[in-house]
């Protein structure tokens, strides 16, 4: 899945940190944009591989050690709410995708299979995947593939994406 606002040159717009590399740095300035609707924010795990979704300002402050991050915005859930901006079903409606963090702590990842505005895809992190935090990936270049086939999107090339692998056994 892509994961974030990326330039011509498909480089990231925000923060990102691969392998604990910071590729690129985080943008706390204004814009014009998705990205800089704030608060936006950051997906991205903890060197122990523990998942969050927080503000870029929250992440800003905390100096939070960080294995992997992707910068997006803008939030779609802050603390239990849906971002202040959004109508519940305003007339800005692309394919969307996201990720959140549900109540035990997991990541979980979104796509729309239709058109769909800000706050019917911030009420299906809330309501429906009951997350506290969820973060806007993208709008128009959204897309998802299982590795073997690209299941919604793919008409644009992606800049930073995120790839779920099965964590091999310990004795392997």
């Amino acid at each position: 899945m892509n994961a974030g606002m990326y330039h011509e040159d498909l480089s990231p717009v925000g923060l990102y940190i691969e392998n604990s590399k910071h590729l690129a740095p985080l943008q706390t300035g204004s814009g014009e944009g998705n990205f800089f609707m704030k608060p936006n924010g950051v997906f991205g795990l903890s060197p122990d591989g523990l998942p969050f979704v927080v503000t870029t300002e929250a992440y800003a402050l905390s100096r939070m050690p960080t294995s992997f991050a992707s910068q997006s915005g803008p939030m779609l859930v802050i603390d239990g709410e849906v971002h202040p901006r959004f109508e519940p079903d305003g007339a800005s409606r692309y394919t969307r995708n996201g990720v959140g963090i549900d109540g035990q702590g997991r990541a979980v990842f979104a796509i729309s299979r239709e058109k769909v505005s800000f706050g019917k895809f911030a009420r299906l992190f809330r309501d429906v995947l009951q997350c506290k935090n969820a973060l806007y990936f993208d709008g128009v270049v959204s897309a998802l593939s299982d590795n073997d086939s690209i299941i919604e999107g793919g008409k644009y090339p992606a800049g930073p994406i995120i790839a779920v692998f099965t964590k091999p056994a310990a004795d392997q």
